[in-house]
């Protein structure tokens, strides 16, 4: 299931750092649902046409230099019409201070006035990143994250296979843990996924028999890490004899994540095998991928020359 996300507009204040000129009533109930802003200039001139009053509006210094040329009566009337659709929030950007008529009506209508002492361009990039990651589309799936060699690898597979085990073990051997057992997935561009685990099960990790383990306290703060991009998944299954396993590494495997198709490896397992080896060498392996080198096709087109050329001599 895809949660949708909005976020309390207290939240963005404390974040980026804005100072609050007027606080309405209600702004801790005040939550922000789109991922964008609005610059209000056409509706200080009167046009509300396609107007999206959801979104937090920012004014610099275009929309002030015209605000100064209208008479105190011209300015009461722009602002009450402004903030009869109930913005979320104004924005002052430059440090910019608001005119009387616009705090007459903030209190008239409620509404909460921001400050930034960051430029226009500045503050409104800041945010719609902010927003963007905020509001990005997100799913929690079973696994365990790692991070090896710089690699975002997904493990997952059904429960008590040995997950865990082989995040221990790489642990051990100096690579990072993003999360174990919970995985919060969401996507932070058109094709990109960043995974992290929830707070209450950050830097944790379960092993049965053992128990509950705090990594960072265990294996140090340079074991853990708050999030990573997802570059890999690895389905580790039970080995079964029967069944036919791609030997070369030629067929192309994706999982697909939030509408994203992510690489996928599927590993079979038996006793004996060295499971944190493995995944180091598929992290290893996808990363020479993503630079253009493929062994297993380069393998394939060496015994292809050779057939080629042992035809030629017969």
């Amino acid at each position: 299931m895809i949660d949708t996300y909005s976020v309390p507009l207290r939240d963005v204040v404390k974040d980026l750092k804005l100072q609050v000129v007027h606080a309405a009533t209600d702004m801790d109930a005040v939550r922000l649902t789109v991922a964008d802003l609005s610059r209000p200039g056409l509706q200080l001139a009167g046009y509300f046409d396609h107007f999206e009053p959801m979104r937090l509006q920012i004014m610099g210094n275009v929309e002030i230099s015209y605000l100064a040329k209208l008479t105190s009566v011209e300015r009461a009337i722009t602002f009450d019409r402004l903030f009869s659709y109930k913005i979320p929030a104004l924005l002052l950007a430059r440090d910019a201070s608001p005119y009387p008529e616009c705090l007459e009506m903030a209190r008239k209508h409620n509404i909460t006035i921001l400050s930034s002492k960051e430029t226009t361009s500045n503050i409104v990039s800041a945010i719609i990143v902010y927003l963007s990651s905020a509001m990005s589309p997100r799913i929690t799936r079973h696994g365990v994250l790692m991070e090896i060699y710089g690699e975002g690898i997904l493990l997952t597979g059904e429960s008590g296979i040995g997950k865990s085990e082989a995040a221990v073990e790489l642990l051990k051997r100096g690579h990072r843990l993003i999360a174990d057992d919970a995985v919060e997935i969401h996507r932070i561009t058109g094709d990109a996924l960043v995974g992290a685990a929830p707070e209450l099960l950050r830097n944790y990790i379960e092993l049965r028999g053992i128990g509950i383990v705090n990594v960072a306290r265990l294996f140090g703060v340079g074991a853990v890490k708050e999030e990573n991009k997802i570059d890999l998944v690895v389905d580790i299954v039970p080995w079964k004899t029967h069944q036919v396993y791609d030997r070369l590494g030629l067929e192309d495997q994706y999982m697909d994540i939030l509408g994203v198709k992510v690489p996928m490896y599927t590993i079979p397992i038996t006793p004996g095998r060295n499971l944190a080896v493995i995944l180091e060498v598929a992290a290893m392996n996808n990363r020479q991928r993503k630079m253009g080198y493929n062994s297993a096709k380069e393998f394939t087109e060496n015994i292809d020359r050779h057939f080629e050329q042992n035809m030629r001599t017969v």
